[in-house]
């Protein structure tokens, strides 16, 4: 096999695993304040926990990196954490902002933050559910940590209300999420 033949395949395969991810914004993309948070001790992560920030939505860029910055500034300031507690954080604008990201322990749903990875989506959905752009990156973002070997093929999926008493991640998000694949109703 030529070289030329090698690089072909390997840029499809690459392609092929970046086609399950969303679009991502790294931490300098939405403005991250620096912070120190321990790395996740069980890899790959064998639980996700869905969330929703029960906060304003957001549908642009800035509008989300501006939502992300307010989230990161409360968890930090006024709960003295480490970081934002979110490992992932999706906008309705269909991108999936990086928080703690794939390799660090969240502060999202006790007794689930060592061996989980935490996703919220912005804003509030106890009457209604996430836009189709938000469900489809908070899916694909979970495929994504499944194929990069982040999150284990056969992971558990909860919502934060069923690790600690919370509303959380809303009614309304919380029925939706029951028809996805892998959650658990029994965790």
């Amino acid at each position: 096999m030529k070289l030329i033949e090698v690089l072909a395949i390997v840029l499809v395969s690459l392609t092929v695993v970046s086609a399950q991810c969303p679009r991502i914004i790294n931490r300098a993309g939405w403005g991250a304040r620096s912070a120190s948070t321990a790395v996740l001790p069980n890899r790959p992560a064998p639980w996700v926990v869905i969330h929703h920030t029960a906060g304003t939505a957001c549908s642009t860029d800035a509008a989300c990196a501006q939502q992300m910055r307010n989230i990161q500034a409360f968890h930090m300031d006024s709960n003295g954490w480490a970081d934002i507690g979110y490992n992932w954080c999706v906008g309705e604008n269909g991108a999936a902002y990086e928080g703690r990201g794939w390799g660090r322990q969240g502060a999202h749903a006790p007794g689930y933050n060592d061996r989980s990875m935490g996703i919220c989506v912005i804003g509030t959905f106890t009457n209604s559910i996430p836009n189709q752009a938000a469900r489809t990156a908070t899916q694909s973002l979970i495929s994504c940590g499944v194929s990069n070997n982040h999150i284990s093929s056969s992971y558990w999926l909860i919502g934060h209300r069923q690790a600690s008493a919370t509303a959380c991640p809303g009614d309304a998000f919380f029925n939706e999420i029951r028809n996805w694949s892998r959650f658990n109703p029994n965790p």
